[in-house]
């Protein structure tokens, strides 16, 4: 049996098994609370529990061609690319590219733009960067641990944090993104306005939804994200996307021989709840005086101008999300990190240089999902702490100037701190 469906299938009996018997009676001797990233936010009702498990199912489906994978794809499945929901291998590294025009940045979509799917099924050609490309990006798979408290922040609470022509004075201009209205994005808010999810209201700015997902925040909700990952990273179609993706490289061709769209509703709705409901990354050593004394340094730095220790969500109607306070080190806004960063690759407003803030929260856990080492920023080209911070140029410039003052057993403690996370 392959061991896609054999792993499927003891999901199944297991998500069988909860809503009869209940969480406790299957328990079994894991990693510690704070050592393991998946896991449910606590205080889902048994109904929610069932659902969540039923998308932790269908998260970790790994597809066939016969089910309708690729022709195209980067991943067979959604875990392959977030092993235990948390950072991503170099190994299933996102690839996308574009060009710069006189009239703005062209994601080349004649091209098979923005994204390159590298892989492909039994018979046809998978894709690479074409010719002409100015900007290429690479994106390693983030952890999807604790997704569903950012998509609870309010549109206005993102909107207060914004400073775009620095106002007050200390170097950060953070910024909103703003994605276009198309039809994909007019029927996701149709489909939310419709369906359990947050309760506070979108607010458009010039006709355009505001981005919180993803490397450049092109994603303004959790379903978007599900819908375009699915679709871009494996080939899936749904009721949203319902097109195979191909290789125009090569011509059109024929996609394949199974019906669209290839996952219903209900499948990616699972999904999109399983990552709404997973549970915050765990801390760590917090009351450990080096962690506390590199938290402080953290702060005097300016690192937390940007890497916000606190948000809180708005109204929710899912009551563990409903107006808590979380600690992600991430304000969800778009910062110029300056040409250290400039892949000369953008989506939506932002310019090629601007990267959401990262969130830091599992920091310390990554390595157990990216083969025992670590590998950070938005493409995984540092493998310490120091490698990331020394990358940090633009708003992020006078950050790293008081970083490179420190002596080597201060550095030691903001990284104690970093790990603690």
């Amino acid at each position: 049996m392959h061991p896609g469906v054999v792993c499927s299938f003891q999901r199944a009996v297991l998500v069988a098994a909860l809503a009869l018997a209940g969480c406790d009676t299957l328990a079994t001797a894991g990693p510690p609370d704070d050592e393991a990233l998946a896991g449910p936010i606590p205080g889902l009702s048994g109904p929610q529990l069932a659902r969540h498990f039923a998308g932790d199912a269908e998260f970790g489906r790994v597809f066939s061609a016969g089910e309708g994978l690729g022709p195209i794809f980067v991943a067979a499945s959604c875990e392959s690319c977030h092993a235990g929901d948390g950072k991503g291998h170099p190994a299933f590294n996102l690839q996308r590219f574009g060009r710069m025009t006189a009239s703005g940045f062209d994601p080349m979509r004649s091209a098979g733009g923005p994204q390159v799917q590298n892989r492909a099924v039994l018979r046809y050609i998978a894709e690479s960067v074409p010719g002409g490309a100015t900007g290429r990006a690479v994106f390693t798979p983030p952890a999807v641990t604790g997704l569903g408290y950012f998509e609870a922040v309010d549109d206005q609470t993102l909107l207060n944090l914004e400073d775009p022509n620095d106002q007050d004075g200390d170097g950060i201009s953070g910024r909103v993104q703003l994605v276009d209205a198309t039809d994909v994005v007019t029927e996701i808010t149709r489909i939310e306005d419709v369906l359990d999810g947050n309760t506070a209201p979108r607010i458009p700015v010039d006709g355009r939804h505001i981005g919180r997902f993803g490397k450049k925040a092109s994603a303004i909700s959790l379903l978007h994200q599900t819908v375009s990952a699915y679709r871009e990273d494996m080939g899936i179609t749904s009721d949203i996307l319902p097109d195979d993706p191909v290789n125009r490289q090569v011509g059109g061709l024929a996609a394949d021989d199974v019906p669209d769209p290839e996952v219903p509703s209900s499948s990616v709705q699972s999904v999109v709840f399983y990552l709404r409901t997973l549970k915050l990354p765990p801390r760590r050593n917090q009351a450990d005086p080096q962690v506390m004394e590199g938290e402080q340094l953290f702060r005097d730095l300016g690192c937390a101008n940007c890497h916000r220790s606190s948000l809180t969500t708005g109204p929710s109607s899912l009551a563990p999300l409903d107006r808590v306070s979380f600690h992600p080190y991430t304000d969800l806004l778009l910062h110029d990190m300056g040409p250290e960063l400039d892949d000369g690759y953008t989506e939506g407003r932002a310019t090629t240089s601007e990267w959401r803030t990262a969130p830091l929260w599992g920091l310390g856990l990554a390595a157990q999902s990216q083969g025992g080492r670590v590998f950070l920023l938005h493409d995984g080209r540092a493998e310490t702490f120091d490698q990331a911070i020394e990358a940090h140029g633009g708003e992020g410039a006078a950050s790293r100037s008081r970083y490179r003052a420190l002596a080597d057993g201060l550095r030691e403690k903001l990284f104690a701190f970093l790990r603690s996370l």
